[in-house]
């Protein structure tokens, strides 16, 4: 568990401190008590030798100085002495308690991180002439995954996409979103069209949520978004059902937000009626990027309670980076526009995120 230097040297700061402390004071006040700061100071910054030579230090340091005022005696000094002594195994199992629970917190977010890997693997960062890049930002730290999700597939019917947000969050929700990208593994190999795909994935959910039972039966559902790429990659055909609409970037980082020409709800909820899944096409020029995100984007709010809006931002980000350098590439995009939204929220997350960025070559 060692700190950053710096950090480290904060124990030699506060013994650095009780000598100055000490000096200037009259010879009757003594600075034993700010010398037992420094051990268990050191407890959460240093490893076990750094905490016991802090300790000794402290202790060497206490007996010069009560030498030097003639207060070294059984009554004062050595009495102090056992003091600084008792703080430091004090330090020492201090230290070995958080050190136990920091390798609890590792080994939980190593497997965390496997089980992120295994339900929500990254998508290939190129499909054909299709470049793509994803990103995913959970509320919770410990969890690493939460109830966003993205999956890319190259399919008989061309390369097939789904940006969602399942009901709820955190670990809570891996199963459904688990679920949801098994459903659309499936279909997608298996509809011809995008209604096919996404009346698929209606009967997928409905039998999960009849499994899980309970609210999840009543309320469970999944913004989603489908997109599907021309084969040449010209065009791209989009189902929204109740999600932010994603933002095509041409080559000048003009942004376009693609909403849709019919509201539809989420997936999951046919059982309080049925629904058209209009599918709506957009020419995707060389040069351009389709940017899909979750609403952890566009409902991510600053001090004054303002919603962060991708449309207006990504823009004046990569109009900044264009005139410094070279275009921004898929990953860039995404990383700038995380970085954006942590700077509007003051750094905290307050739903997870995921994106996804499609970019289709000039050349």
């Amino acid at each position: 568990m060692v700190q950053p230097r710096r950090a480290q040297w904060i124990p030699v700061g506060v013994i650095v401190l009780a000598v100055v402390f000490d000096l200037v004071t009259p010879t009757d006040v003594t600075s034993a008590p700010l010398l037992t700061v420094a051990p268990v100071a050191a407890a959460p910054l240093l490893g076990l030798r750094g905490i016991i030579a802090v300790g000794l230090l402290s202790m060497a340091v206490h007996a010069v100085l009560a030498h030097l005022d003639g207060t070294f005696g059984w009554e004062r000094g050595a009495a102090n002495q056992i003091t600084l002594l008792a703080v430091t195994v004090l330090a020492v199992f201090i230290n070995r308690t958080l050190e136990g629970q920091h390798a609890t917190t590792r080994r939980a977010r190593q497997v965390a991180a496997v089980a992120q890997r295994a339900v929500l693997p990254r998508p290939p960062s190129r499909l054909g002439d299709l470049r793509i890049a994803a990103l995913y930002v959970p509320a919770e730290d410990e969890a690493m995954i939460g109830g966003d999700l993205y999956v890319v597939q190259e399919t008989p019917f061309g390369t097939r996409v789904m940006v969602g947000d399942v009901r709820g969050k955190g670990l809570g929700a891996v199963s459904a979103v688990s679920a949801d990208l098994g459903a659309f593994r499936y279909a997608a190999d298996q509809a011809e069209d995008l209604p096919g795909l996404v009346l698929s994935l209606e009967h997928a959910l409905l039998r999960e949520g009849g499994r899980r039972g309970g609210q999840e039966q009543e309320e469970g559902f999944t913004t989603a978004l489908i997109a599907e790429f021309a084969a040449d990659l010209t065009a791209v055909r989009i189902v929204n059902r109740g999600h932010p609409p994603p933002l095509l970037l041409d080559e000048q980082g003009v942004a376009t937000a693609l909403e849709p020409s019919e509201e539809a709800p989420p997936l999951g909820m046919s059982a309080l009626g049925t629904w058209r899944s209009p599918v709506d096409t957009f020419p995707f020029p060389p040069g351009a990027t389709l940017v899909c995100f979750t609403d952890g984007i566009t409902e991510a709010r600053d001090v004054n309670g303002t919603f962060y809006d991708p449309a207006v931002r990504l823009p004046e980000l990569l109009r900044h980076r264009a005139l410094v350098g070279e275009p921004a590439t898929p990953a860039q995009i995404l990383h700038a526009l995380i970085e954006d939204v942590g700077r509007h929220t003051g750094g905290r997350a307050q739903d997870d995120q995921a994106l996804l960025a499609l970019h289709r070559p000039r050349h």
